[in-house]
């Protein structure tokens, strides 16, 4: 099997369905949960106050291979062009391989914070003393991941100040094997707590895992090849690009988000937590006191481009919306993943895939020449131009030099359809 599909693109959304069930092994009951709503006891379980559900397209980036595996990848955005962009990238990556990743253990932080501490050399001292004592209640509170081989992995004792005084935090560290984690880390706070505040002799007030998930880096990698590209002057503008963002916060900004674009629809797709990414991936990139780019490109020996992102990816395969929502499940089978951490290898490089695209078009022809296409695509159509006419009326208001908007297109569909 290949993730290189030419015309997939050409293909209705029932044609593409059917190709894809092909490709993944899906049922028809399975891929047919890519167009279904969510049924309404699903709904009342997951959130409070339903009235009903709120779709957002559901696409899928061609072209990748990660670690030497092809790979269709089912992205939910709502954003013209990322999609496109993220299967253009991978593309260009098929020459040297594809991409290469690897994801650390997946490991999370919880975190206690303990105020009212009388001596704070005296409580970090106690803390590291009673490490069996906290290690009995970690793993009770974890036993189903103790089971799974996962669980408690040990703590790191910190102070913090703060505008209201000093606290002692102690971090636990949980191995939560292919969840994402939230209710077992939390859960390790909550029983471990009790116990800190008794060897403090402080007051346990916060009990939470942090979304800094700064023990579960994923990193990947891709060369592309500068002849692709458009020649060695397009790789050097790539990296004078990056740099820049490298440099200031203000383009770091947007070139983070277009690194986003491509990861969140991933982890969105796949029922995974995506502001809780968002927030992690934005304090990695300011780990280092300034806010940077999360991906780096340098030419390398042969003046092909070589890239690389890393950052921390907190994503899960089971449990929580991954378990309740049968178009995740479907976005799964389909990705062919055997652990979080695989799938968490395939997000970041389509995250990486989606910034050199990004960087390629800005560096040549500007990113608005292929995204307008798209962009004005979406006006016509909400203007009530007829499916069958919307690339008619596209060419029309492209070729007008002007920019695209609805009431451009009704123009120009009115002028089309006059007798």
């Amino acid at each position: 099997m290949t993730s290189r599909l030419p015309g997939f693109h050409k293909l209705s959304s029932a044609q593409r369905r059917v190709q894809l069930a092909k490709h993944a092994g899906l049922s028809e009951e399975e891929v047919s949960w890519f167009e279904r709503a969510l049924p309404v006891d699903v709904r009342d379980r997951l959130v409070e106050n339903v009235v009903g559900s709120f779709a957002l397209p559901l696409g899928v980036a061609t072209n990748f291979i990660v670690n030497g595996r092809e790979v269709l990848v089912p992205m939910a955005v709502e954003e013209s062009s990322v999609i496109a962009a993220a299967s253009h990238g991978a593309k260009l990556a098929r020459k040297n391989g594809g991409f290469t990743a690897h994801a650390a253990a997946p490991v999370m932080t919880a975190q206690v914070q303990l105020v009212d501490v009388p001596d704070f050399g005296i409580a970090q001292r106690n803390v590291h003393a009673s490490g069996e004592a906290i290690a009995r209640a970690a793993r009770a509170a974890a036993a189903g991941l103790e089971k799974r081989g996962g669980g408690y992995r040990g703590l790191k004792v910190r102070t913090v100040d703060t505008q209201t005084g000093k606290c002692l935090v102690v971090h636990l560290y949980v191995d939560v094997c292919d969840a994402m984690g939230a209710n077992a880390v939390n859960s390790v706070a909550e029983a471990v707590a009790p116990v800190l505040a008794d060897v403090t002799g402080g007051r346990a007030l916060l009990r939470i895992l942090t979304n800094y998930a700064d023990e579960r880096v994923v990193t990947a990698s891709a060369v592309f090849d500068k002849d692709e590209l458009g020649g060695a002057p397009v790789v050097a503008d790539i990296v004078r690009a990056w740099a820049f963002a490298d440099a200031d916060p203000y383009r770091a900004t947007t070139h983070n988000k277009g690194v986003m674009n491509g990861i969140d629809a991933v982890v969105m797709a796949t029922g995974n937590d995506w502001r809780a990414v968002e927030a992690g991936a934005h304090a990695w990139a300011a780990r280092r006191g300034h806010y940077r780019s999360l991906t780096t490109f340098t030419v390398n020996e042969d003046g092909n481009l070589a890239a690389q992102i890393d950052l921390p990816l907190a994503l899960g395969t089971v449990g929580g919306m991954t378990r309740l929502h049968p178009a995740a499940q479907a976005s799964l089978k389909l990705l062919g993943v055997k652990s979080a951490g695989e799938l968490a290898e395939i997000a970041a490089s389509v995250g990486l895939a989606q910034n050199l695209s990004a960087l390629r078009a800005l560096v040549t022809d500007g990113i608005q020449e292929g995204h307008m296409r798209l962009h004005a695509a979406n006006l016509a159509l909400a203007a009530g131009v007829p499916a069958d006419r919307v690339d008619e009326v596209v060419e029309k208001m492209l070729s007008s030099g002007q920019v695209p908007s609805m009431s451009g297109a009704l123009d120009v569909w009115r002028t089309l359809a006059a007798p």
